[in-house]
């Protein structure tokens, strides 16, 4: 039987009597690192293999109960859209908080201590996914949309333009950037979740309750209302005012929040 025995590690190369300091590890690192994370566990594989899930069930239904008159790209579009409007958040909080729920922030921060970049290698990867998704949704929407209209025999109807299109994935990724705002913020998977809730679910009908009562809400609640501002990428084209109702609602609701949960990541203790 043979024997091996480890060399011993090359000791830092000194320059002017000073220990040299180590390379920074790059950020394509950190990248392939927090995307392989999205993955690694049950619920992140799942929640991502959820995507495909639904938008091929949301076609699927859309083929057998939608009338033969609505069978046209919108409806898949739409269908495969409002799912997608709530998993999308979800994926960015997890991809946050999971720092926090699994205890691996010491070992993350203490391998990378700039926590900015890591912050950054999430938001950049979970804007990616959410990119991704909605291109792999449009495909399956596309080809939804050639085998329900070639099984029930009507004309197959392209009715979403490349602008309109751009517009649907742009307000997906405010959606999502929402959600990656609040897991920044509360640093809880639980309590970012139930955040997202209350923010896409009760907000928007305390909002409309408001414009039904009150002149001043009905003619300026789209300047503070990031939900309401946001719907309207949705349609076909924004106006001026829309886009400038959207970024100020944008800043009230998304930057100025991520500014002060971005401090408090960067300065908060990690256990």
């Amino acid at each position: 039987m043979t024997t091996s025995t480890l060399e011993p590690a090359a000791a830092p190369v000194r320059r002017n009597g000073e220990r040299a300091v180590p390379a920074p590890i790059p950020m394509s690192r950190i990248l392939r690192v927090e995307l392989r994370k999205m993955f690694d566990t049950r619920s992140g594989l799942w929640l991502m293999a959820s995507i495909g899930i639904v938008a091929v069930l949301a076609t699927t239904a859309v083929i057998i109960f939608a009338p033969d008159d609505a069978l046209d790209y919108e409806t898949f579009a739409s269908a495969i859209g409002f799912p997608m409007a709530v998993i999308l958040p979800l994926v960015a909080i997890l991809s946050v908080t999971g720092e926090w729920s699994q205890r691996s922030g010491l070992t993350t921060f203490t391998l990378v201590p700039h926590r900015g970049r890591v912050i950054a290698a999430k938001a950049t990867c979970a804007v990616g996914i959410g990119v991704v998704s909605m291109l792999l949704a449009a495909a399956v929407g596309a080809v939804g949309n050639i085998v329900g209209t070639a099984v029930t025999g009507v004309d197959t109807t392209w009715n979403v333009g490349l602008e309109e299109f751009a517009l649907i994935i742009l307000a997906n990724v405010l959606g999502l950037l929402v959600g990656f705002m609040l897991g920044v913020l509360t640093r809880s998977s639980a309590a970012a979740i139930v955040a997202y809730f209350v923010y896409s679910l009760l907000l928007p009908t305390a909002s409309s309750a408001l414009a039904s009562s009150q002149q001043w809400w009905r003619d300026n609640g789209a300047w503070l209302d990031f939900n309401y501002a946001s719907s309207g990428l949705f349609n076909e084209h924004m106006t001026s005012e829309q886009w400038a109702q959207l970024a100020t609602s944008g800043l009230i609701w998304l930057v100025i929040p991520l500014a002060i949960g971005l401090r408090l990541v960067l300065r908060s203790e990690v256990k």
